[in-house]
Parts: C-alpha cells; sequence; structure tokens
C-alpha cells in the first residue's frame, strides 16, 4: 500500500487503520488495548441483540459477554417451547454474533458471586446488564407452598432441561390440573400437558420429561385468569395451536363472554382475531369434522375468566384443590380491573402452576434495585446515577413482550452506550484491560470460563444424542456434564 494510501485510510478513521494493521498481524483481530471494551451480562436475546448492535455501529468496539451458565442463549434455548422450533432459529444469528472477530463469550461465570460489578466496571469502559428474570412472582397465597404447586418458571426449565431444574419431577397422577394466568407461557405448559407424546417425541424436550409425560394421568387442564377475554395476554397463534391440539377438546363456561360479541366492533384489529377465535371456540357449534373430532378427543382444555387465586387447598401436605375468588371487571378494554365480589369457588385438582410472571433479581448490592417493579432504575437503558452502567432486556422493562420486543429495547439500550461514547459523556479515552484483567482474577479464583468453541462442542454432542434416538437435539442436564464435554 502506498504511503499516499496509507494517509488517505488513517485520515478517513483511525479505527480502521488499527483494525487493519491487527488482522494482518494475526490473522483474526487483535484489537489495540485503547479500542472500548463492553462487557454484557447474561447470554439470552437482550444480551446477544444488544451486542449484535454495538459491534454493527462502531468498527472498534470490543464486547464480552458473561453467562453464569456453560451454554449460552438463556430464554431461547430454556424458554422456548419444545414444540415451536422456528422461535429458536434466531439462535442461527447469535452463533454469528458470539464468532464475530470483535466478540467473546464467557460462560460458567457467575457475576456478582466470581466476578464484582465494580471488578467488571474497572476493565470495561461500559457495562450492560442483560441477566434477564429468573426469580418467580408469588402468589401470595396460602398453600402456595404445597407439594404439587410450581411455578411456571420452574416447569417449563424442567422440560427444557434447566440444570437448576431437573430434580423438579412433577408429579402428573392427578386428572386435573389448574393453571393460573393465561399469556403465552400459560398456554405453552397446558399445551406440553396435553399434547400426544408422538407429537412431543419428535421435539428436543428432554428424555426424563418426555418419560414423565408418557405417563401423566393429566386429562383436563384448566387456564385461569383473573379478568375477562378481552384481556386475555395469550397471541392468536397460541390459542390457534390450542384449538387444533390433537385428542383434546375445548369447554368454556358460556357465560363467561356475556357482551362479548357486541364489543367486538371497538377492539383493535389483533385483539378482535384473538376475540373472534375464543368465542368461535367457545360458543359456536362445530362443523361435522370438528365435532367428529372432539366427540373422540380424550382431553379436554379451558378457560375459566373472572377467576383470581385465594388459597391452594390441601390433603396431607399435597394441593388438593384451589379456592378462586370470583371477580368483575370494572373499566373498558385493556384498562379494565378485577374487583372481588365476595363468591368463591372450590375446583378440585392436583396440580396447579402458577404463571403469572417471571421477575428480576438483583445482582450486586453496587447496582440501583427497585424491589417493588423488580427492574433496575433506567432512562433509555442508562442506569440511574451509575455512569457507564447499563442494562436491556427484562431487567430493564419487566418480564413482558416476545424476542422482537426484547430486540428492539435491546437496541435502544445499544444506540444509548454508543451516544454516550460519541458525546464524551461515556469517556473511552483511557485504555482499559477488558478481559484479560477478569480472566487473571478468575483464574487466581479457580474459576475457568467456558469458551464458545467449548459451547460447540456440546452443542455437537447434544446434537449427535437427539440424532440417534429421532430428535433434534438431547440437551446435556447437568452443569458438571456441560464442564466435562466442554473441556474434554
Amino acid at each position: 500500500m502506498s504511503g499516499h494510501n496509507l494517509l488517505k485510510l488513517w485520515a478517513s478513521g483511525g479505527s480502521r487503520w488499527r483494525l487493519h494493521q491487527g488482522i494482518s498481524r494475526c490473522g483474526k483481530a487483535c484489537y489495540s488495548s485503547s479500542n472500548p471494551k463492553v462487557c454484557i451480562v447474561g447470554s439470552g436475546p437482550a444480551g446477544f441483540y444488544t451486542a449484535q448492535h454495538i459491534l454493527k455501529a462502531r468498527q472498534n468496539v470490543e464486547v464480552d459477554v458473561y453467562e453464569r451458565l456453560p451454554v449460552p442463549f438463556g430464554l431461547v434455548r430454556f424458554g422456548v417451547a419444545p414444540d415451536h422450533p422456528e422461535v429458536k432459529n434466531v439462535i442461527n444469528t447469535f452463533t454469528q454474533t458470539a464468532k464475530h472477530s470483535r466478540c467473546s463469550f464467557y460462560g460458567n461465570v457467575n457475576v456478582g458471586k466470581d466476578v464484582s460489578i465494580d471488578e467488571l466496571q474497572q476493565a470495561y469502559h461500559a457495562v450492560v446488564l442483560s441477566y434477564g428474570a429468573e426469580g418467580n412472582r408469588s402468589m401470595g397465597v396460602p398453600g402456595e407452598d404445597l407439594a404439587g404447586v410450581y411455578s411456571a418458571k420452574d416447569f417449563v426449565g424442567w422440560y427444557n432441561g434447566l440444570p437448576n431444574c431437573r430434580e423438579l419431577s412433577p408429579d402428573l397422577s392427578c386428572e386435573t390440573a389448574v393453571i393460573l394466568g393465561q399469556g403465552n407461557v400459560a398456554l405453552d405448559v397446558a399445551r406440553i400437558l396435553l399434547s400426544p407424546v408422538d407429537i412431543l417425541k419428535k421435539t428436543d424436550i428432554t428424555q426424563p420429561a418426555l418419560e414423565a409425560l408418557a405417563e401423566s394421568q393429566v386429562r383436563r387442564v384448566l387456564i385461569v385468569g383473573r379478568r375477562g377475554p378481552m384481556q386475555i395476554a395469550c397471541t392468536i397463534k397460541e390459542l390457534r395451536e390450542m384449538v387444533n391440539l390433537p385428542t383434546t377438546r375445548p369447554e368454556m363456561v358460556a357465560a363467561d363472554f356475556e357482551g362479548v360479541t357486541e364489543a367486538l366492533k371497538d377492539l383493535p384489529r389483533p385483539r378482535k382475531r384473538l376475540t373472534e377465535l375464543m368465542l368461535k371456540t367457545a360458543l359456536e357449534k362445530p362443523g361435522e369434522k370438528e365435532q367428529e373430532r372432539r366427540i373422540k378427543a380424550s382431553r379436554i382444555w379451558g378457560f375459566r375468566f373472572f377467576r383470581s387465586p385465594v388459597e391452594v387447598l390441601a390433603n396431607h401436605n399435597r394441593v388438593a384443590g384451589i379456592r378462586l375468588a370470583v371477580n368483575k371487571l370494572e373499566g373498558e378494554g385493556e384498562g379494565a380491573q378485577a374487583v372481588l365480589t365476595g363468591e368463591v369457588e372450590d375446583v378440585t385438582c392436583g396440580l396447579v402452576v402458577s404463571s403469572i410472571g417471571y421477575k428480576s433479581l438483583p445482582i450486586d448490592p453496587s447496582v440501583p434495585f427497585d424491589s417493588r417493579k423488580a427492574i433496575v432504575p433506567n432512562v433509555m437503558g442508562r442506569v440511574q446515577q451509575t455512569a457507564g452502567l447499563y442494562c436491556s432486556g427484562w431487567l430493564k422493562t419487566g418480564p413482558t413482550g416476545v424476542i422482537a420486543t426484547t430486540m428492539n429495547n435491546s437496541f435502544d439500550t445499544a444506540r444509548s452506550v454508543m451516544e454516550d461514547m460519541d458525546s464524551g459523556s461515556l469517556d473511552v479515552s483511557a485504555a482499559k484491560p477488558g478481559s484479560k484483567s477478569i480472566s487473571a482474577l478468575l483464574e487466581k479464583r479457580g474459576i475457568k470460563p467456558v469458551t464458545f468453541s467449548d459451547w460447540e462442542k456440546i452443542d455437537n454432542v447434544e446434537m449427535s444424542r437427539g440424532e440417534a434416538c429421532g430428535k433434534p437435539r438431547e440437551k446435556v442436564l447437568t452443569v458438571e456434564e456441560m464442564l466435562q464435554v466442554a473441556w474434554t
């Protein structure tokens, strides 16, 4: 390259010159120590979308992603239903990000325990917290600690292979299960409980869960919500899957739908379509073919509206039923509030799954945390009163929306980081050591991180185990075995 061209390249952006220089020296980019360094805590959708946007927006930023488990992808791996493989395709995009020359993955590192936020802030110009919502919202009713009562997060974690839910082994010997909550996760749980095993065994559901479901005696699932049909939180796709689920039929209470037909015309289109499908399922006489299918059905599901849990009823320390308060609605549409009527009704059941929301937990005493909202207080992802600290995903907003919602909110946080670098409010002029100093700290503390290529060994083992039994994947279920596979 001529001196003139070199000068031109330097003038058009020093970062590109450093990049060129780095790659020509060592094949994979070995960046200048003065490059801005960003650390992301959590490798779920929020973490990877934040990383993706930062890497794309600036050609000289280096991004390190830290994850508590030895495996990446968070709720895409452990939350998405096994029979929704198309939703997991986003893993391909995250893999591209993880393999980017300026991105590194460090699994098996428990931030807040193995390394503090303060230590990360000393090593990086910016720290983004994207560790999601791993806690459960409590129902706050007597009996919720009885055997046979589970949070949806743990139940989903059990059939999806989350290591700390492996021992859950729920008792499925009862006839009726009650799910509290009417969002997509509640419908996922209902669908998994009622799906024919022949469908499930072609998915990446774990083998222990598959075996338990094959023996399951659950024949009826009630999906309970405190408000009415027009406030239901699931999407039409999830409802349609329930309606068309083989070997099942719906069972609704006609009185729950009073006045709904008249209100249809004023609903926004997505809500209108969802409500129409519910009305059709609940009240219309089915056609001949559907009628025949319903007669043959061996399992039942149904929504129960205007009901709130008051108490889980016990028999010898096990759930035997649930007492529900009967509500009425005050107000209109999305803003309608459930108000108690004073009536209660008891439902006999042997399994209760509470699907009333996930909850973020504080990670480190140095990080501000709003325990009422269960989020880190922030403005556009900037953590209040803490320069250089950011948050994205459910930790930022609370547990709402789908993967696309998380993508947009993570891009917004990434933009805040970039704006602060550009405006100088985030000082990137002084060199920071980044992973170099953190790796040294971890080594001193006896912590060995899992790299992305280590994860790929786990991935290959899971895929080949799956192939052997006609599944897309058979997950490794313990952290110990994950580490063993990663490091052999």
